[in-house]
């Protein structure tokens, strides 16, 4: 499917929950390889997506798998998760909260994940909603598990995607930033984040 045939949906959705959504158009495929460039390209390694949306990343995400490992995508949209199980029936799409990985991932019967890729509207988030969801992701994470996430360009200046870069700077040791993709819509950049830091005590 292309990302023309999701419009209709995906807009509906933005107008309905724009909050939620983040987004009037789905990201592009440019973005899509950057964002999945950390997929393991042996073994059978357990990937996780967060807010899948219509499934901008999890073609490329299945390509890359190419059959192995397990593929989860967490959708709390149960319109897009619907979408999602049916377009793609090699994906395990649990229609649920992504602060609650932890828990997903124990159900599942996996200890841990090692990718996970967000496709969630974090600099529409409250301070509180990101901690919970990467405290989440930190927990889920093995100790050489990768987190990459996107943020549009035009929003970097913005109180709460100052927050998340710190929130993320707080909690992994390791965190770069990719080059601009000026041929998204709009503009996005992607981090890279590495070594999760755990909290003990």
């Amino acid at each position: 499917m292309s990302v023309i045939n999701d419009l209709p949906t995906f807009v509906t959705q933005f107008v309905r929950h724009p909050l939620a959504v983040g987004a009037a158009l789905p990201s592009g495929t440019r973005l899509a390889r950057d964002i999945t460039a950390a997929v393991p390209r042996t073994g059978h390694p357990v990937v996780v997506e967060l807010g899948p949306g219509t499934g901008a990343f999890t073609r490329t995400l299945r390509e890359r798998l190419g059959g192995r490992g397990h593929h989860l995508a967490v959708e709390v949209n149960p319109r897009f998760a619907a979408r999602l199980a049916q377009r793609h029936p090699g994906v395990r799409v649990l229609a649920a909260d992504a602060a609650a990985l932890g828990a997903l991932l124990a159900a599942e019967r996996h200890p841990y994940a090692d990718l996970v890729v967000s496709g969630l509207p974090w600099a529409a988030f409250r301070a509180e909603r990101q901690r919970d969801i990467l405290h989440a992701v930190v927990g889920a994470l093995g100790g050489s598990g990768v987190f990459t996430t996107f943020a549009y360009r035009h929003a970097l200046v913005t109180p709460p995607a100052r927050t998340f870069r710190r929130l993320l700077e707080g909690l992994f040791e390791e965190v770069t930033v990719g080059r601009t993709v000026w041929g998204n819509v709009p503009p996005a950049l992607v981090y890279h984040c590495r070594r999760p830091v755990r909290r003990t005590g």
